[in-house]
C-alpha cells in the first residue's frame, strides 16, 4: 500500500453516546506524516473518545476518520495493522516476562519468530529495560510499564502511535523519563498523537496542538502560535479578599494595554501587553481603586492562559 500524505484525516467525525451525551462534534482534523500531534484538553473533553474512534475501538456515529489512508470503519483489521495503540491503563501480560510481552506481541502481528526475537532485543535496548528483559512485569515500576507498553506498541513498526493520557499517575521522574522516550520518537520522525490534560507535558512534546473541549477543537497551532494568539506578553494574577468582579473592571479601566481579565478560583488574572513596569502598574492600579493586595504573581502567556482565554475556565477543571 503507497504511503498515505497526511497520517490522519477526519471530516466531520462524531460521537453521541445514548443518552444524547455527544463526546466529539463534528471534528474535522488532518495530521501529517511525522509529527507529534497532541490533544489538549480537560477530563471529559472528548480526547479519548477520539483517540478511540481513530483506533477502531469506538464506531464513530458520524463522519469519516483515515488513518495512514485507511478508512477506520470500513476496513479496521487493515487500519490495526498501521497503529500501535497505549491506552491509559495497563495492558501487559501479567504472566508474562518483559521480553515475552515484546515477543508474543510480535508474533500476534504476523510476525515470524525470529524478527520477533530480534526486534524484542533491540527495543528492550532502546528502551534501557534490558536488565529487566527476564523479570515479571508485576515487578516493574509504573514509569517502567508504561515505558514498556510504548515498546510493544512499537514493536510491529506501525506508521502511527497513539499515547492516550501516557503520563497520567506517574510520578515526576517517571514521567519526565517518558518524556525523553517521547522526544527520541519525535526526533526518529514517527507520527505520534498524544492526549493529554497537562500542559507543561503537550508545550514540551508536541510540533502541533489542538485545543479541545465538550467534543470540539477551539484552537489549532504550534504551541508558539498559541501562545501568540493571547495577544499579551504578561499575565499578572492577582489575591484579594474584596470584589473581584470590581478589581477585575477597575484593572480594564485603569491599566493600558490590558487585554483580558478573568476572574476565577478566587484570583484575577489580567493578561497585559507591553512588559514595562506592568507589575508595577497593575499594583498601583489595584491600590488606587481601594483594594488590598495578599498575592501577586506574574508569568509569560501559557497554553492554560490560551484555554481559559477559549472557555473562562482553567485546564484543570
Amino acid at each position: 500500500m503507497p504511503a498515505a500524505a497526511d497520517a490522519i484525516v477526519t471530516t466531520d467525525l462524531t460521537k453521541v453516546y445514548p443518552g444524547g451525551i455527544t463526546a466529539v462534534d463534528g471534528m474535522s482534523l488532518t495530521v501529517p506524516q511525522g509529527e507529534v500531534f497532541g490533544l489538549l484538553g480537560p477530563n471529559g473533553a472528548g480526547k479519548t473518545t477520539t483517540a478511540s474512534m481513530l483506533t477502531t475501538r469506538v464506531i464513530p456515529t458520524s463522519g469519516q476518520a483515515l488513518v495512514g489512508g485507511v478508512d477506520v470503519v470500513r476496513h479496521p483489521a487493515v487500519a490495526k495493522q498501521l497503529i500501535g495503540v497505549v491506552p491509559q491503563t495497563n495492558t501487559l501480560d501479567r504472566s508474562l516476562t518483559v521480553w515475552e510481552n515484546l515477543y508474543f506481541h510480535g508474533r500476534f502481528f504476523g510476525m515470524g519468530a525470529r524478527e520477533s526475537r530480534r526486534a524484542a532485543d533491540d527495543l528492550l535496548e532502546q528502551f534501557r529495560l534490558s536488565e529487566r528483559a527476564t523479570a515479571p512485569v508485576m515487578a516493574l515500576s509504573g514509569g517502567l510499564a508504561q515505558r514498556l507498553m510504548v515498546a510493544r506498541a512499537l514493536l510491529h513498526r506501525p506508521a502511527i502511535l497513539f499515547l492516550d493520557e501516557p503520563t497520567a499517575g506517574l510520578d515526576p521522574q517517571s514521567r519526565i523519563g517518558l518524556w525523553e522516550v517521547i522526544g527520541g520518537l519525535r526526533a526518529s520522525g514517527q507520527t505520534v498523537v498524544l492526549t493529554t490534560h497537562y500542559m507543561e507535558e503537550a508545550d514540551q512534546l508536541c510540533d502541533r496542538i489542538g485545543i479541545m473541549d465538550h467534543g470540539r477543537i477551539l484552537a489549532l497551532g504550534t504551541p508558539d502560535q498559541l501562545k501568540r494568539s493571547v495577544g499579551a506578553d504578561t499575565i499578572v494574577t492577582l489575591t484579594s479578599d474584596g470584589d473581584l468582579q470590581g478589581l477585575a473592571e477597575a484593572l480594564r479601566q485603569r491599566v493600558e494595554g490590558v487585554d483580558s481579565t478573568t476572574v476565577m478560583d478566587g484570583t484575577v488574572q489580567v493578561a497585559v501587553r507591553g512588559a514595562d513596569r506592568v507589575l508595577v502598574r497593575v499594583i498601583d492600579a489595584a491600590e488606587g481603586a481601594g483594594y488590598d493586595l495578599r498575592d501577586v504573581g506574574v508569568a509569560a502567556p501559557s497554553l492554560e492562559t490560551v484555554f481559559i482565554n477559549l472557555t473562562g475556565k482553567d485546564l484543570r477543571d
